[in-house]
Parts: C-alpha cells; structure tokens; sequence
C-alpha cells in the first residue's frame, strides 16, 4: 500500500544544517524506495533549488529567518501548514514543536498528524526563563494538536507518559556505518592520525564546550583541539575570544562534508560528546558509527546510548584527567567495537525507517477505523 507523505519541520535536504535535516534526508528517501510518495519542505534560500531530489517531492516555503531572526521560524511553518492543507496528504510528519504548534488548529484535519517530539527543548541553559514558559506552552500544544507521537528516547518516552498520561512511540535516531575516511584530510586542519582530540556540535552552552575546553586548557598535553562549529554565533565568538589564545585549540568553523567530518572523527584520539539535553543525538550515533573512542557528558540520554562503552565527565576537572591518562587500550578497542555494533543492530537507517513505516501505517490504519466507526454511528442516528 502506497501512501502520501509530507514532512514539515526541518529547514530541507539535503541535510545541511542538523539533526532533524538529517532525518528529514534519510527518512523521505527510504521511505521512496519501499514505494511511498514523500513530499518533504524546504526554506525558500536553501541551497538545493529543485523540485525533485533522489525521488522525493520538494515543496520551497517563504522563510524570513534571514531577515528577522529565529522567530521568522514560525512564519516559516505557517507557510508550510498553510500548504499541507490543500495536498491531501494521508500523513504528515512534523519534526519538533517549537514553532509550529501554535498553529495545531490549522493542521489539515483530512491528514494523520504525526509529531517527533524532539528533545526537552525548555530544559535548554541558551534560553531565557520566558522562551523556556513558552516552550513548555508549545510542548503542550504539540501533545494536544497530534493524532500520534515519537519519542526519540526511552528517557523522552517516560516523561510524556509521566507528565501527560500520552504514549509515544519510541523511535531513535540513526546512523550509517562509513568507511570513506581519508588521512589526506588530516593535513588541511595540520593534524595526525590519533595524535589530537575532537568536537563537532553547535557551539552552544548546554552542551559544555566550556567546560571541556576549560579541561582541556588545564592539561599539560601537547596535542591539538579540533572544535568543529559555526564561531559566528554569540557562544561561539565568546569561546574564540577565551580559548583563541592556545595555539592547540584549533576552530575549524561549521563543516558539513561527510566525508571531511567522518575521517576527522575516524583518526581522532578521542571525541568530546558534550550535549546534555535531548534524546538519542545524532551527532553521538553518528560518532559511534565513525569507530571513534568518546568521552560523554554523563546524563542519562548519553548513557542511554553509550552505555559502558564511553569515558564519561561532569566537569572539567575530569577532562583534564582524560586527557592525561585514558586507560588501557583493550578496554578503548572493545569500547569501539561495541559502539560499532551498536549502530549495526539498533540504530541503523534501514532499521529506524522500517520502524517509521510501520507506524505510520498503524496509525492511518487506526485513523481509517475512527473514521469509519464516525461515519457509522453518524448514519444510524
């Protein structure tokens, strides 16, 4: 059974920015080959222009973002909901609530609304205590707008059941196993092949970037710091201006080459994992699918994910001792192993695109038999 998809949420693929652009790639095209028709948005200025990629539908909205800031985020998925209502989607998957559940009273209502739940964005430190009550208003919307809901997290997973008596399904994230790394990319960034340490992330505060360089800073080692993140933003000028001074702290700037990012990990010596709030990470799995050796802010979504398989930290005391001593190297070989395993059994494309299928599929399923059971209880009155 061939069905009709949309997906909103994301700025469009291909990816080019994050997370939900990477589910929003892999998803629309998996989904095309087991013979679906997706449509998935895309922001006006993305930089892919056509109307077709790998044989997915891609629908360009108006997104003003570049002219006002993050709140043309919302005008953005006005646009795109305005759409959805005259496509006649039989699903429509939106990626994360933050700016589109103020208007759940627009969803089309002939349309399954789906709704990934993303992360506990109002546990957030980059946001103000008013952005965190409006985020908390908009989970709430979220909850109450959607037909059905994904968890990315058994952690996410509990807390909607706990705080809202809702069940989620518990989907993860994925990654792809990839062995196109080359040493030759070393040379660019002036790095050797498990001679320094790594950090791709959004150079925000949750996910202590601080802390892990203050660590570092403290350490007596002589090897370099890649710091892979857009520098532009206000968090990023201020860990420029602090940490700029150490000539082995090195900030690449925002990379978003597979290749280039994947053989930076692969030859890495270890990998600083900082996020502290969200469900399963992209940046993590993708990490783990690299063969890399991680060190781990230690909250419960990262050891969700990585479970004895990490060095874990709380503050830059203990990153200053991972520098120095990272223990023996069977323990970090079967480290990486088990992590590599993990990606091939529990947290591959193929696998988590199946699972959306199948939900997918249930849900309209039980949406065709409400529908129906309406439509008989109507007639006999």
């Amino acid at each position: 059974m061939s069905i009709r998809i949309g997906i909103i949420g994301s700025r469009g693929i291909p990816n080019h920015y994050g997370g939900f652009e990477r589910l929003a790639e892999q998803l629309s095209r998996g989904l095309v080959s087991k013979g679906h028709e997706v449509y998935v948005y895309n922001s006006h200025n993305h930089t892919y222009r056509e109307s077709n990629w790998e044989g997915v539908h891609i629908i360009h909205r108006y997104d003003p973002e570049y002219l006002i800031g993050c709140s043309g985020q919302f005008i953005y998925d006005l646009n795109c909901i305005l759409d959805a209502r005259v496509r006649k989607f039989d699903i429509l998957l939106i990626l994360g609530y933050t700016s589109s559940s103020i208007w759940g009273r627009l969803l089309p209502r002939g349309s399954v609304i789906i709704n990934n739940m993303d992360g506990l964005e109002w546990q957030r430190k980059k946001y103000s205590a008013k952005t965190r009550k409006f985020l908390l208003y908009a989970e709430k919307l979220a909850v109450q707008f959607s037909d059905f809901h994904i968890s990315d997290s058994p952690i996410i997973q509990t807390y909607y059941q706990e705080k809202y008596d809702l069940n989620t399904e518990y989907i993860a994230y994925g990654a792809a196993l990839a062995n196109n790394e080359k040493k030759e990319i070393l040379d660019v960034f002036g790095v050797t092949p498990y001679n320094y340490f790594i950090l791709i992330a959004r150079l925000e505060p949750e996910n202590n970037i601080e802390a892990i360089l203050d660590g570092f800073s403290m350490s007596d080692t002589k090897k370099h710091f890649l710091i892979v993140g857009n520098v532009k933003t206000k968090f990023g000028k201020y860990l420029v201006r602090k940490f700029g001074g150490d000539p082995r702290i090195l900030f690449t700037g925002a990379l978003y080459d597979d290749q280039i990012t994947h053989s930076l990990r692969t030859y890495s010596q270890l990998y600083f994992h900082g996020h502290s709030s969200g469900g399963t990470n992209p940046s993590l799995l993708e990490a783990m699918a690299s063969g890399c050796l991680i060190a781990a802010h230690g909250n419960m979504f990262n050891r969700t994910v990585l479970q004895d398989d990490a060095f874990y930290f709380s503050s830059a005391e203990d990153i200053k001792c991972m520098i120095s001593e990272l223990g023996p190297e069977p323990l970090r070989e079967q480290m990486v192993k088990s992590n590599l395993e993990k990606i091939k059994t529990r947290y591959n494309w193929d696998e988590i695109i199946g699972q959306y299928e199948r939900f997918m599929m249930q849900c309209l399923y039980i949406h065709i038999n409400e529908r129906n059971i309406l439509s008989k209880a109507y007639s006999c009155e």
